[in-house]
């Protein structure tokens, strides 16, 4: 047979199976999500591994943020009163009437703690209850005050001065997004746009496509190239972080189709086609992503949760009109529900999940960037920075089917 004709052939059987598979049960994963929230407490969440293995309970975090966000977007498409309630009740115990956020120090400056306040406008709107609007300007008040590096871009916590990590763009930029559109009349909408401007100029690695983790402006950190400030390796979940943050921003905007905007949709969409040179036989995307097969590296859950719902939202929302990315995202998020959905004694569990990683400081050494440290980081289960991802592309893939 024609090598040519053989090379088609296997082309379209790939498609067909990756338009066609469907072997997850809703009503399982719908079981687990429910479970999660049964076993929750305001106090003490089921999915906060961190604070578990702390013996300490939960406060105001991305971590937390990232599960709720996620139930709420459940609720968004589907209407069922349990995910709005939990939801509400979860953010309520930690809001006081004034505004003051139990948990949260503004003066820490840490870009971190601005993931929850998206969640703050979602309930602003469901409930009206004045007492989130008022956490939100608390919190809107960090934004215009928070340190930045000669560039322009947030530091990501006062504690890591002159420093941009992927992650923080996530955490900070669409909620900038929406609050300026909803209460600056998008004042400060060029701001946001050069902060991503930024990061594409210099963080982005022209050979792959991919993006460092993290870039200090000063050249001072031991974990920084002392010429270019940029950290040593790709980490799957940064990549995420900052694929969403576009992804979300994207939607949030109020000037669509503007140079800027289609500026970032194409920095979006060239991000998107760059981790697909990278993605797996099974779907997946591996801890460093690109170093497949190399000792120690491994499939891991959250980043490839998050790219998933990135893939499939795009899609959905028309910022991606490329069919193939929206099966790169089905077949994402079917190869971590194959590899690490688990049932142990009947309960349900989300494994794989990286714990925690970070660049530096510089009492701690061992957060240098390396392969070695990425790789070498604690491996989860049930933990929201996987959970809250995995859901989010569930309730994509869910819609699709």
């Amino acid at each position: 047979m024609n090598k040519s004709l053989i090379i088609l052939l296997l082309a379209i059987s790939i498609q067909t199976s990756l338009e066609l598979s469907s072997s997850i049960d809703f009503k399982v994963v719908d079981a687990y999500i429910d479970e999660l929230m049964t076993k929750s407490t305001t106090k003490f969440p089921a999915w906060n591994m961190e604070r578990k293995l702390q013996g300490k309970e939960s406060t105001w975090d991305y971590i937390d943020g990232c599960m709720i966000l996620a139930l709420l977007e459940i609720y968004s498409s589907t209407k069922e009163s349990k995910y709005l309630t939990f939801s509400d009740s979860y953010i309520d115990y930690r809001v006081k009437d004034d505004g003051s956020i139990k948990g949260y120090n503004k003066d820490k400056f840490n870009l971190d703690y601005i993931n929850g306040a998206k969640n703050l406008i979602t309930l602003y709107k469901l409930t009206g209850k004045k007492k989130y609007k008022k956490a939100l300007v608390k919190i809107f008040q960090q934004i215009l005050e928070q340190p930045r590096t000669k560039e322009g871009n947030f530091w990501h916590r006062l504690t890591y001065p002159n420093q941009v990590w992927l992650d923080g763009l996530y955490m900070a930029l669409p909620f900038y997004m929406e609050y300026d559109v909803l209460y600056n009349k998008s004042s400060n909408i060029n701001d946001i746009y050069n902060q991503f401007f930024n990061v594409h100029k210099i963080m982005r690695d022209s050979k792959t496509g991919l993006y460092y983790h993290g870039y200090d402006s000063s050249k001072k950190m031991f974990w920084a190239d002392k010429k270019t400030g940029l950290s040593q390796n790709f980490w799957l979940r940064s990549l995420g972080w900052y694929a969403m943050a576009l992804l979300d921003t994207l939607n949030k905007a109020s000037d669509k189709n503007s140079a800027n905007w289609n500026k970032l949709k194409n920095i979006f969409i060239d991000l998107c086609n760059s981790i697909l040179n990278y993605q797996d036989k099974t779907g997946m995307w591996y801890q460093v992503p690109n170093y497949p097969g190399r000792a120690k590296n491994y499939l891991e859950t959250s980043g490839t949760a998050i790219f998933s719902y990135a893939l499939l939202k795009g899609y959905r929302t028309g910022i991606l009109t490329d069919k193939k990315m929206q099966n790169a995202g089905k077949l994402a998020f079917e190869g971590t529900c194959d590899k690490y959905l688990k049932t142990s004694n009947g309960k349900l569990s989300l494994e794989g999940i990286c714990l925690s990683a970070g660049l530096g400081p510089d009492t701690n050494k061992v957060r240098d960037g390396s392969y070695e440290y990425y790789v070498g980081e604690t491996v989860s289960k049930d933990d929201a920075k996987g959970v809250g991802p995995f859901i989010l592309a569930y309730n994509e893939y869910k819609m699709l089917k």
